[in-house]
């Protein structure tokens, strides 16, 4: 990393050194959490918070549904989606060895609509493309999308972009996907065919939620046929409460949260 590429980096004023038993395992771990910014476009930062173990065998960038808008603060609090699937459940991924970046909206999204109307835009493919570059700079892992309801667009999106080759991610993974969409490009519909990566889909048969109902499925695993590898992991039980398009559904794997996480990290670090 140049001197010039540093000096745009903030870290959080506070770094949390946190001892955690490691999944699956009779072991003490050590993870580290920071916020980081980095530039992502000129004149625009990238925030993301960032957790990892000592060794991790690879990165995942989550990327939270609904608008996106996390809005984190420089102590790593989250004013909007902390209750969202991927959030809660970040140091469950750090647990089970992987590197984590929960990317919040860049610096001139910062207010409504937040990342509404521009998850498929080059400018946002350009964000998510820095966090991956800084992630490799941080250990040489490979470095997959996890996104969830409306973060399952902007995955899809980045990574139909860009290859591997490109600065692309070297996974892509889809939770609760958005499978048709009235106001937006649902992900069946994006060029998949052109996916050179590894695609692991994981749904909950019951998800209530009327873009992402499991009967849909044929739509996204039909094309994705298509692509070196691609998995389905269907899902069942747990919990659904309030609004079915929200996380405390079954549309966030309520309930199910330690089975999907297991399942997710297991898939990655294999394939």
């Amino acid at each position: 990393m140049t001197p010039h590429r540093r000096t745009w980096l903030r870290y959080s004023l506070s770094t949390a050194l946190l001892c955690l038993g490691l999944a699956g395992q009779g072991v003490q771990a050590q993870t580290t959490q920071k916020v980081v910014d980095i530039p992502s476009r000129p004149g625009i930062t990238q925030r993301f918070v960032y957790i990892s173990p000592a060794a991790p065998r690879a990165a995942v960038i989550l990327l939270a549904g609904g608008h996106g808008g996390l809005q984190i603060s420089a102590s790593g609090a989250y004013t909007w989606g902390a209750g969202n699937f991927l959030v809660r459940t970040r140091q469950q991924f750090a647990d089970a060895g992987l590197a984590v970046a929960v990317i919040d909206a860049p610096s001139d999204r910062q207010s409504p609509p937040f990342l509404s109307g521009f998850r498929q835009t080059p400018e946002h493919t350009s964000d998510v493309r820095a966090v991956i570059a800084w992630l490799k700079q941080q250990a040489p892992v490979p470095v997959w999308l996890v996104g969830t309801s409306r973060g399952t667009q902007s995955a899809a999106y980045v990574a139909t972009e860009l290859s591997p080759a490109a600065g692309g991610p070297d996974g892509l993974v889809l939770t609760a996907t958005i499978l048709t969409d009235n106001t937006g490009r649902a992900v069946p519909k994006m060029p998949l065919e052109k996916l050179t990566i590894p695609v692991l889909v994981v749904h909950h048969t019951q998800d209530g939620c009327k873009h992402c109902a499991f009967s849909d499925m044929p739509l996204l695993m039909t094309p994705l046929a298509k692509t070196p590898k691609a998995e389905l992991i269907a899902l069942s039980g747990g919990q659904s409460q309030g609004d079915p398009c929200e996380a405390k559904a079954y549309h966030g794997f309520n309930g199910l949260e330690a089975e999907a996480v297991g399942k997710i990290s297991n898939w990655v670090l294999t394939h």
